[in-house]
């Protein structure tokens, strides 16, 4: 099948999103990552919209761009203006870039009601704007917005519409199912349609109103398109564009489509978490391919299975587009899942040995008090270490006393008073907080950091509470689940107790116990 262009829309598209707002130096950070991906097109905003994109425009031209071009979004010419006179498309031209986007109307009834002029003067912004953009020098990719709907309601019209973007000069016309609401069916036709019509290659964008933008733009490519439109994770204004995490290995791995080059697939997951970062957005761990749980498995009969062959239960190998494989361990467990995770640890237990089935049976009496070692997988890991000889405890607990005072128009003040051992050394400190839970974390950093100095790059980067027996008022049992990060990679702890102070410093310990234990050029004290 015939390659197909990435054309990303993520610093304007995906800005639209609610709750993302790129800056300029974030957009050129995203730029500079996604041309190393091997991106073919990076649109970097709407240089006539806002000073912030006409900014980037100016300075991204002191970048270096090795496979990408930069594309200056805009629309067509105002009704009975000048082309060359609109402030629309003087803006594109400021931008100093060698791609233009142009959109234009498709439906007649947008033309009619949201541009108020007439068929015919649409149709001549459509070619004027493209003739002139490129006389000036620019490669033109027109995008006919709302095509689909538009060729639903008035057929001839919408056809006429691409032809004026041809005639103009375009390089590419892209079909957009603006709103969409459009089938994969509908997509493949039309696009097989619009081919038969015009000589210019043809591209798509589209929308996620219908969860079908994904599919849609699958079968747009199936149907002869040779550019695709997308954002990174899907971002984009209601609820997203077509997600090019998802399209990329699709068409590479299951259609055998040319997309980004090859060895960029495996840095896919990478990038998706690094613009989530950017965009201080939290991953979603479900999203295909690049989700912490795309390759995650919890029941037990699929655990054995994957044990003989990850094929059983998997579509793909998760090291192809840089993921990994997640075993999760829960009262839905069987003997697989510990078995996986002892050869995970490199923990050589024979699947006879009573040890394993008793920890097993304590893993799911535990969870039915309430811990959940899915997002703990630092908790559960110590948990397994404690099971066999050879671990040493890195610190342990000898006193702990927190004070918490409250006073009438006064922020409520914490400290916690702590002495821990660390081998033969016993440390006796104190430390304050703005609460409870963070006077116990700095008491604890405090009590360590000067044995393991490590401990410095650790964070909670993460803090969630959860009642687990509302009926019972405030004497319910509460789960405490932290998240910590040392600015490399993540592990989650989970503490459970009626006591919240309690819950809370179970999953503490856990978090620093675990994030020692992985530390590779860590050393216990004697």
């Amino acid at each position: 099948m015939h390659p197909v262009q990435i054309y990303d829309t993520t610093l304007r598209d995906g800005a639209q999103s609610g709750g993302i707002s790129f800056s300029c130096e974030d957009k050129i950070k995203i730029a500079q990552y996604l041309d190393k991906m091997g991106f073919h097109y990076i649109e970097g905003g709407w240089p006539g919209s806002n000073p912030k994109d006409l900014d980037f425009f100016h300075r991204i031209r002191g970048y270096t761009m090795k496979h990408a071009k930069i594309a200056a979004f805009g629309s067509t010419r105002r009704p009975s203006v000048a082309v060359e006179d609109d402030p629309s498309v003087k803006s594109i031209l400021d931008a100093q870039v060698p791609v233009a986007a142009i959109v234009g109307k498709s439906w007649d009834f947008h033309v009619r009601r949201a541009l108020g002029t007439t068929l015919e003067e649409n149709l001549s912004m459509i070619r004027e704007t493209v003739a002139y953009l490129k006389s000036c020098g620019m490669e033109v990719v027109y995008d006919a917005e709302h095509f689909f709907d538009g060729y639903k309601a008035n057929a001839a019209y919408a056809l006429d519409t691409v032809k004026a973007a041809e005639e103009g000069g375009a390089s590419t016309v892209v079909l957009c199912d603006t709103n969409g609401g459009s089938l994969p069916a509908e997509i493949a036709e039309l696009v097989q349609v619009v081919r038969s019509r015009l000589s210019v290659p043809i591209g798509i964008h589209a929308h996620n109103d219908g969860e079908m933008a994904v599919a849609n733009s699958l079968m747009a490519v199936q149907a002869g398109a040779v550019q695709v439109q997308g954002t990174v994770n899907g971002y984009g204004e209601r609820c997203g564009n077509a997600n090019l995490c998802s399209i990329i290995p699709n068409l590479t791995l299951k259609c055998g489509v040319e997309t980004i080059p090859r060895k960029k697939l495996a840095r896919l997951t990478e990038m998706s978490h690094f613009v989530s970062e950017v965009a201080n957005v939290s991953p979603d761990p479900h999203r295909p391919y690049v989700g912490v749980s795309a390759f995650a498995h919890k029941g037990g009969v699929h655990v054995s299975a994957l044990l003989k062959d990850y094929k059983t239960y998997e579509h793909i190998e998760p090291e192809l587009v840089g993921n990994q494989r997640r075993v999760l361990v829960s009262e839905l467990s069987g003997m697989s899942n510990l078995l996986y995770k002892y050869k995970e640890l490199n923990l050589q237990v024979d699947q006879q040995d009573p040890e394993g089935r008793r920890i097993l049976e304590e893993i799911k009496q535990m969870e039915n008090q309430g811990f959940q070692f899915e997002g703990a997988e630092g908790s559960f890991v110590i948990l397994l270490r404690k099971a066999f000889n050879g671990y040493h405890e890195p610190f342990s607990l000898e006193a702990l006393r927190l004070i918490t005072e409250i006073k009438e128009n006064n922020p409520a003040y914490s400290e916690a008073i702590i002495k821990m051992k660390m081998g033969d050394r016993v440390v006796h400190t104190a430390a304050e907080g703005n609460g409870p839970v963070n006077a116990l974390d700095n008491a604890l950093r405090k009590a360590l950091e000067e044995v393991y100095p490590e401990i410095r790059s650790m964070h909670l980067s993460d803090y969630k509470v959860r009642v687990l027996d509302e009926k019972d008022g405030t004497g319910a049992t509460v789960r405490v689940h932290i998240e910590t990060s040392n600015g490399k990679r993540s592990w989650g702890t989970v503490g459970v107790s009626q006591n919240i102070i309690e819950a809370s410093w179970q999953a503490l310990v856990d978090s620093v116990a675990y994030g020692l234990l992985e530390d590779d050029n860590h050393d216990t004290p004697a």
